[in-house]
């Protein structure tokens, strides 16, 4: 069977919610990528998104929460962890948190650890299907693990459409870039994966971030696994121009088979990021990257690219 493309109605929202309460899998759309969405708490149902993303079990999941009350049931916030919550959430922010006593979210979802991942998304039909669900949902990109995260419900049904339920085609994803995650349960913030939130933006409310080593074959996060988001293509970075064969991926001016964002606008770029990749990959064996700038958006832009890159 193939999963349907909806138009996210309040009917397609119900029906997705009962399809999860059923212990199905539903594409749903977020801020940033497009989600594979499950009852969290059921771990067949956690099980499935692992089968159907080809996922190491070994690397945790974060729990999408309705509400700050419903993430403080699963999680244990400090008072510095809660002040990053306020300021962030609804957005692409992960929290990385103590696990609660009241946690509902199965260890296959947390990968055996004591901590949990949780994170309140801004798009209006996740929270639509978050609230009519009435629990967490886990939901890593809905796309097989270490591919090309999905910014549309069409890559999703490139993808996913014969091992998943239903998809609700929420439009493109406005970010473009999964969310930032940051450890929030020691005396000091760490990143550890760069998104859409910009680090600065965190230093504002919680100054003194570090950047911890990462054990990418022990994730404590999703998304530390070395080789992430990758094409098939053998990707090349940093390329003033193209070479030979090269399709090139342009950022500001000059000409290019596809441009992030010719006015070099990060926003923008981050946005079109994975869209775009795809689209070279489906025609092209070899892509050079133009420079895109290590700050802001541009250091979540890098930490992609460089992953997608990795051992091509």
């Amino acid at each position: 069977m193939t999963a349907p493309i909806l138009s996210p109605t309040p009917d397609t929202v119900d029906r997705a919610a009962d399809t999860l309460h059923r212990g199905g899998l539903v594409a749903m759309p977020t801020e940033t990528v497009y989600g594979l969405a499950a009852n969290a708490a059921n771990g067949e149902a956690v099980a499935r998104i692992y089968a159907a993303k080809g996922r190491p079990s070994f690397n945790p999941l974060i729990a999408h929460v309705a509400s700050l009350e419903m993430a403080q049931r699963e999680g244990v916030f400090s008072p510095k962890a809660l002040s990053l919550a306020e300021a962030f959430w609804p957005g692409p922010l992960t929290l990385i948190v103590d696990v609660a006593a009241t946690g509902t979210v199965s260890d296959l979802a947390r990968a055996g650890l004591e901590s949990i991942a949780l994170r309140i998304p801004a798009h209006p039909v996740a929270q639509a299907l978050l609230i009519a669900f009435g629990a967490p949902l886990v939901a890593p990109s809905a796309n097989p693990s270490g591919q090309i995260s999905p910014t549309h419900a069409e890559h999703v049904a490139e993808d996913m459409a014969e091992k998943i339920d239903l998809i609700i085609d929420g439009g493109p994803c406005t970010s473009g870039v999964e969310s930032t995650i940051i450890d929030a349960r020691g005396a000091r913030p760490a990143l550890l994966r760069p998104g859409s939130l910009a680090a600065a933006e965190i230093e504002r409310i919680w100054p003194g971030l570090i950047r911890p080593a990462l054990n990418p074959d022990a994730p404590q996060s999703p998304g530390q696994l070395l080789r992430h988001y990758a094409p098939s293509a053998h990707l090349r970075l940093n390329a003033d121009a193209p070479q030979a064969g090269e399709a090139y991926l342009g950022f500001g001016g000059g000409t290019a088979t596809l441009n992030l964002s010719p006015t070099a606008d990060l926003a923008e770029a981050a946005a079109n990021l994975f869209a775009m990749l795809r689209q070279l990959d489906a025609n092209h064996d070899h892509i050079a990257v133009a420079p895109i700038p290590n700050q802001g958006l541009g250091e979540a832009i890098n930490d992609r690219l460089t992953r997608a890159a990795k051992h091509a």
